[in-house]
């Protein structure tokens, strides 16, 4: 049975088809870029997605899109930082700690934020460290502690993009490494620092698009809520 309801029609709205199912395969709702969409697009999306789901997630979202949203839909909220638009109706649901977003400097905590809103959604505890970037050292490895104690890390880093390695060479936890078109002009929006993550020495680390925290938060908690091993 489950089986078959994997591959059920989508609910055709003629400017975008919704798919109800995304949940019973991936294990979360389809998700909306609001990127690109006009508010009132975003807003009849959330609505047929909430027809069917207890969560809602619209990222790259605005607060024009936001007070659309919020018309019919009265308890969604809005994370200016991340700008993100969420509604989470599950009752009694019991977060799994285990996730840990870093970034590298004041200018990356957006799309670190997207990382850390997207995981809790996703049923995750998630903590954080702030502005930790290589150019002061002394900060990440005064949260020693904490990286290892993770059991997954989401390192959000623009400029040189160095972060991720340091982190993988002081913690066991897998890193999830997310460049952002934070810097200066050779930084090719981003571009540097994707590529630095992609050549990192230290064995561990994947590596979602630039300015991706969705991405990098989705993979945390996928990550996160595998069953942990039974140690005999």
């Amino acid at each position: 049975m489950i089986d078959q309801l994997r591959n059920l029609p989508f609910h055709d709205l003629d400017f975008a088809k919704i798919d109800h199912h995304r949940s019973i395969r991936r294990g979360f709702p389809e998700v909306i870029l609001g990127e690109g969409k006009s508010a009132e697009h975003v807003a009849s999306i959330a609505e047929v997605i909430l027809e069917n789901s207890q969560r809602l997630l619209v990222t790259k979202a605005t607060t024009e899109m936001f007070s659309c949203v919020h018309k019919n839909i009265p308890d969604s909220t809005f994370n200016e930082t991340s700008q993100t638009i969420t509604v989470n109706r599950q009752k009694g649901v019991k977060k799994i700690p285990g996730v840990l977003v870093v970034s590298a400097g004041t200018s990356d905590i957006r799309v670190a934020s997207e990382a850390i809103v997207t995981a809790e959604l996703m049923n995750c505890e998630v903590s954080h460290i702030f502005d930790v970037g290589v150019s002061g050292i002394h900060r990440i490895l005064s949260h020693l502690t904490e990286l290892r104690e993770a059991r997954v890390i989401v390192v959000v880093a623009g400029m040189d993009g160095a972060l991720p390695a340091v982190i993988g060479g002081l913690t066991p936890a897998p890193i999830i490494a997310a460049p952002t078109s934070v810097g200066y002009g050779a930084n090719f929006e981003g571009l540097a620092a994707l590529l630095t993550m992609l050549n990192s020495c230290s064995p561990g680390i994947g590596v979602v698009n630039i300015d991706n925290g969705f991405g990098a938060g989705y993979l945390a908690a996928m990550i996160n809520t595998v069953p942990r091993p039974q140690i005999d």
